[in-house]
């Protein structure tokens, strides 16, 4: 602390009295020979006062240790500027935690139980056009209740938005209809082992169509994939080719409608409740009319009926769960992309459709040889492993 002395000299009697009206801090504990110095040494009023004192001479008491920050933060600049990094506590990640694991949980769960009545559905009416629409009708309908009651926030979208949706509803179309197919033709369990192999059909895309490229370890992750997806097939009991072909069409229109997606709704502010509604309503304009021309009024008439007669009742009751739970589920993994990384979307995925082979075999009773669930397992791990070398 520095002061600048303005009389001519001061002694240090002064000094000690008049303490209470110095600028300076009052120091207690000052020793005696501290102000001998002021005796012998007149202040002069051309030169400053300079007082250091040390902590182990006027008794002060020591600094306490730095403590560590409880939430450790970092900045970052990108080429374009700034971002805005959110930080959370510890209790607020924890919870975090506990809402993504509510959001898995709760579709798998309904991923689940779709697939148990729509093959339900499916063996009692083999008619996937029909099955297909009432599935995307269910959730438009459920979406416009909730927007006219205010349940659900309604969004705000104007005519470039339709247009960038048109081409991700085409392909959500036809690869909805082609895996509704796959399962009136094949059993739930393989229908989903061909549809693990979905990365195979996006490095290929990607790396012909878009010119993009990739280190060799996602090229070697495609090896289990492609060679489980094989061994379950030739192994399959039930095997049908238009099941087959149903589900490996069904990967290569959802490939495209991700690459739609994310060139169309980039920079687009809206959630992903409201996107999945907005899809669905637009691809159940797109479906209708082929499912009429490919199945028909008539056809559907006649399948009904000899359904409930052999049924009854509760077949109008696995049509509306059917419906209703598809559009539920993909309504979750919509809203859970809002909250994770794509690479824990990757992981759960993959760890719904273990969730889905399991339970539709032990249901179904699915007769399984060992070496076609080793091909299952083997795909299934290859997609875990691209998701892992892919980020």
């Amino acid at each position: 602390m520095i002061s600048l002395a303005r009389h001519s000299a001061i002694s240090a009697p002064s000094l000690a009295q008049g303490r209470r009206f110095s600028p300076l801090p009052i120091i207690g504990n000052v020793q005696k020979n501290s102000l001998s110095f002021f005796k012998s040494q007149p202040l002069s009023p051309q030169k400053p006062i300079c007082i250091s004192a040390a902590a182990d001479t006027l008794g002060a008491a020591p600094a306490p240790e730095p403590r560590q920050p409880l939430v450790e933060t970092r900045a970052y600049e990108t080429a374009d500027g700034p971002r805005e990094i959110s930080v959370q506590l510890p209790g607020e990640k924890a919870a975090q935690k506990f809402k993504i694991g509510i959001y898995f949980a709760t579709w798998w769960a309904l991923n689940v139980v779709f697939n148990i009545y729509n093959k339900k559905v499916l063996n009692a009416f083999p008619y996937p056009w029909l099955t297909s629409t009432l599935s995307l009708a269910a959730g438009s309908l459920m979406m416009l209740i909730s927007w006219a009651t205010r349940v659900a926030e309604t969004p705000k979208v104007d005519l470039e938005f339709w247009k960038m949706l048109l081409p991700v509803a085409v392909a959500h179309t036809i690869g909805h209809v082609a895996a509704t197919v796959s399962m009136s033709k094949v059993a739930v369990s393989f229908t989903h082992i061909i549809k693990s192999g979905q990365p195979a059909f996006s490095v290929l895309v990607a790396r012909l169509l878009l010119g993009q490229t990739f280190p060799l370890p996602v090229y070697l992750s495609l090896l289990p994939i492609i060679g489980g997806c094989a061994l379950a097939a030739l192994t399959e009991l039930d095997f049908n080719m238009i099941g087959f072909m149903g589900a490996m069409i069904s990967n290569l229109a959802f490939v495209f409608r991700n690459i739609f997606s994310k060139k169309g709704m980039n920079g687009k502010s809206v959630s992903g409740m409201n996107y999945y509604a907005c899809l669905s309503m637009l691809s159940l304009l797109i479906l209708t009319p082929f499912a009429i021309a490919m199945e028909g009024p008539q056809v559907w008439a006649a399948g009904w009926q000899q359904a409930v007669s052999q049924i009854g009742p509760n077949f109008v009751w696995w049509v509306v769960a059917q419906s209703v739970f598809y559009h539920l589920y993909n309504q979750v993994s919509y809203m859970s992309l809002d909250q994770i990384s794509p690479l824990t979307f990757s992981i759960g995925n993959t760890m719904k459709r273990i969730s889905v082979i399991v339970s539709s075999i032990i249901i179904f009773r699915t007769p399984v040889q060992p070496v076609n669930a080793l091909g299952a397992a083997i795909a299934i791990l290859g997609t875990f492993l691209y998701s892992q070398t892919k980020q």
